[in-house]
């Protein structure tokens, strides 16, 4: 991998690091020696949140770490002190839950992770934290979010639809599952035809991909993900400033995998299926037009408003081809409207529920694991404004409001009704580092979605 996992499960050679609260220190001073507090107090040492200082012994070596940590932080307490101690391994002093390790673990690892495949120097070599018991139980979430991450850095020229196959074979090769896809004029031969649309113009042949694990009979659980490898906004064209991350645009492909890496890891009880359209939205000769007309897998035609609306147009025929297989819940990832970051910014992810109990389910758990998530309401009256005259929908809408909402209209109409759905529209992308969340690529709503699984599925273990 290109980043790192820095955590241990053990090491002889860690130093304690003793993690105070501004509160706690002056109780920790009692009980040290004056020169102890004197060289702290030089040092600048109040117990802020990530401050550190080093402690030596007699002999000038390191004894012993402090570290400044905010009251009641969890995940997210070693993340900045993660990035900032020097190389070493370092084992908490004290009495820590596995859960509470667990934890300290997951945010000092996403802290460190690095995109570094294309460059020729490495990063200096980083701290590296023992987390004992809660090791093997940290780490498979690790992996799954910097697989989401990696996918996502990965530049449009190394992540077209074919690299995205590569990744969900190997993926499925990983976990002992089933990997197929459906390639190029095959896809309007099998019945897919709006993804075909979108992605002719390319170079690069458009394709359905399919994951399957788990034993048959047991719930299936469908996971369908946005796979637009680069969305120029077809003859839509975007602007150059918009166009700069898209290729983040396969951020919903991205996550759909790294949700089904964290249902596979730990086993939950489910028939799994990943559907992942994957394609590119790219300009030439037979682009697909503003006005076309298209018949979608499900029979219902759609008049295209604006090509740049083209994730909502490939997932509909792969959420007909998730109704087809009879599921328990479907869910749906998508970097699909700057609506959604209008109303939730970057940092939320924003979703939409046909189930009331299943929401609130998302919603506690978004809560319980600091993965944050909103839900906004399928508003059943804008449905008009996707009415169009010449067919049975608009793919957008012209009006400028609502529109996270009016995609969502749109993709329900793909969804069978008394199957539970969930539609997640992400931004998968941290604009600005922050303490656990670096520049570039990010997951989310992920860990959430795992809590969510366990509870709904854990009445059909054993």
């Amino acid at each position: 991998m290109d980043n790192r996992i820095t955590l241990l499960e053990t090491s002889d050679a860690a130093v304690p690091l003793n993690l105070l609260t501004q509160a706690e220190l002056d109780t920790w001073k009692s009980t040290q020696t004056p020169a102890y507090i004197a060289w702290i107090e030089a040092l600048g040492f109040t117990g802020g949140a990530g401050q550190w200082c080093l402690l030596p012994d007699d002999n000038g070596r390191p004894h012993a770490y402090l570290a400044g940590i905010e009251a009641g932080a969890a995940r997210w307490a070693l993340a900045e002190l993660a990035t900032t101690l020097p190389p070493g391994d370092y084992q908490l002093t004290g009495s820590y839950s596995d859960s509470l390790l667990a934890q300290f673990g997951l945010g000092w690892a996403l802290a460190q992770y690095r995109f570094e495949r294309f460059k020729s120097k490495p990063s200096a070599e980083a701290p590296r934290l023992v987390v004992g018991r809660a090791y093997a139980e940290v780490v498979p979430q690790i992996e799954a979010l910097y697989r989401v991450r990696d996918l996502i850095n990965m530049p449009p020229n190394e992540m077209m639809p074919e690299h995205l196959a590569q990744a969900t074979a190997a993926l499925a090769e990983q976990y002992t599952a089933e990997f197929s896809e459906i390639v190029g004029e095959d896809l309007l031969a099998q019945g897919y035809p709006t993804i075909h649309a979108v992605g002719r113009a390319s170079s690069h042949a458009p394709r359905l991909l399919e994951l399957r694990w788990g034993q048959p009979g047991r719930p299936r659980v469908i996971l369908v993900g946005k796979g637009v490898c680069f969305d120029s906004g077809g003859l839509d064209l975007k602007p150059a400033k918009s166009m700069r991350l898209m290729q983040k645009d396969m951020g919903g492909a991205a996550h759909v995998l790294g949700l089904a890496e964290l249902i596979m890891s730990h086993t939950l009880p489910v028939e799994l299926v990943v559907l992942i359209p994957a394609v590119e939205n790219a300009v030439s000769g037979n682009a697909f037009r503003p006005g076309d007309v298209l018949k979608t897998r499900q029979g219902l035609t759609v008049e295209v408003d604006n090509t740049d609306a083209e994730g909502r147009l490939v997932l509909c025929d792969a959420l007909t081809r998730a109704g087809e297989l009879e599921p328990d819940l479907i869910i749906d990832f998508a970097t699909l409207t700057g609506a959604a970051r209008v109303a939730v910014g970057t940092e939320i992810a924003c979703f939409f529920c046909n189930n009331p109990t299943l929401a609130a389910s998302v919603q506690g758990c978004a809560s319980d694991t600091e993965d944050p998530a909103w839900q906004l309401p399928l508003h059943a009256p804008y449905e008009r404004l996707l009415k169009s005259e010449f067919a049975d929908t608009l793919n957008a809408a012209a009006s400028p409001y609502a529109g996270a909402i009016t995609a969502g209209l749109y993709l329900q109409r793909f969804v069978p009704d008394t199957v539970d759905w969930l539609h997640f529209d992400v931004m998968a992308w941290n604009v600005a580092s922050r303490p656990g969340h670096p520049k570039g690529g990010e997951a989310m709503g992920l860990r959430a979605m795992l809590g969510v699984l366990q509870a709904r599925y854990a009445a059909t273990t054993g």
